[in-house]
């Protein structure tokens, strides 16, 4: 079965990433947008850290949809377009098929050969919902084609992923959300603040699962860049930052080292940091606050017994 592709232009192939690699390496504090840490291979890796009994952002929020389905299902409403922000596997949405009935059904992520391999299989599992799917990197800007059906959209963005960006990114992409949902709504998975051990033991875990996945986002620049990064001449490390509230993930270099690419290069000293994603951890509070800045007037929440993750509904 063919599933669908947008036109949308496919993310590994737009030039317009390499000056945006470019700015990020050479700056003085050198970084890389966590969106590439998902290319095929590093989709892979991160579905098996949802796997680990040390992450617990996958379980939890997993039993809060299970716990509360028939609330969640009556909050969204049954029969509409769902639209899945970084769909990944689809496996997510996919467990609400039962409840919500969706007729129409949008898988959208960075890694869109990925994407399509999960939605062939599901397509044959649910031949009356109309799937398509999207090769897009929402993180600057989200537009749901006109040919998607406009009424009663629910935008799915589960896993805390909201948490990659900052304050001003994620009242932008929220806004974008709320501008396109119709009569619908925001059905989102946020992260909970808690202790540093916790969070530690998600990010850090000792199959180094995690430290594989953020070591490959350097075979994803090389892919993109025609860089030569050596994954060997770093190492993964993770820190907790009190003041913004935030797991920050880092790739340290092992080594003075030169990396280089077609006209440009960058030395990095031995233990200098590159940025790769931060994951910002909410209070229920903040972000009820960040939804109704990004205009949403209304929110049901539900949470698990440790308060360690909520989803929310909101219109």
């Amino acid at each position: 079965m063919q599933i669908p592709v947008s036109s949308e232009a496919h993310p590994t192939a737009s030039p317009n990433f390499v000056p945006e690699i470019e700015i990020g390496l050479l700056a003085q504090s050198a970084s890389i947008s966590p969106k590439f840490l998902y290319d095929p291979l590093g989709s892979h890796l991160f579905t098996a850290i949802t796997l680990l009994p040390e992450y617990y952002p996958t379980n939890t929020e997993k039993n809060i949809f299970i716990q509360y389905q028939d609330q969640i299902a009556h909050a969204v409403g049954i029969g509409g377009t769902l639209i899945d922000l970084g769909a990944g596997n689809c496996e997510k949405a996919e467990s609400f098929f039962s409840s919500l009935k969706p007729s129409n059904y949008l898988a959208i992520d960075f890694s869109v050969e990925y994407l399509q391999d999960a939605l062939e299989k599901l397509a044959g599992k649910y031949p009356h919902i109309l799937m398509q799917c999207i090769g897009m990197d929402f993180s600057k800007r989200l537009i749901i084609p006109d040919t998607i059906a406009k009424k009663q959209r629910t935008f799915f963005y589960p896993g805390s992923s909201i948490g990659n960006f900052s304050s001003a990114e994620a009242l932008e992409l929220l806004s974008q959300m709320k501008s396109q949902t119709q009569d619908g709504g925001l059905l989102i998975g946020v992260d909970l603040m808690k202790d540093d051990s916790v969070l530690m033991a998600a990010y850090d875990d000792p199959l180094k699962v995690t430290a594989a996945f953020n070591l490959n986002i350097l075979r994803s620049i090389n892919a993109h860049l025609g860089s030569n990064f050596r994954v060997e001449q770093f190492r993964h490390q993770v820190q907790v930052n009190h003041v913004e509230n935030r797991v920050e993930l880092y790739l340290e270099a092992l080594e003075d080292l030169t990396v280089s690419w077609p006209g440009k290069s960058r030395i990095f000293k031995r233990g200098e940091l590159i940025h790769t994603e931060h994951s910002h951890k909410y209070t229920i509070h903040s972000i009820q606050q960040l939804l109704k800045n990004a205009g949403f007037t209304t929110t049901q929440i539900w949470t698990d017994p440790k308060d360690y993750f909520a989803v929310i509904y909101a219109q």
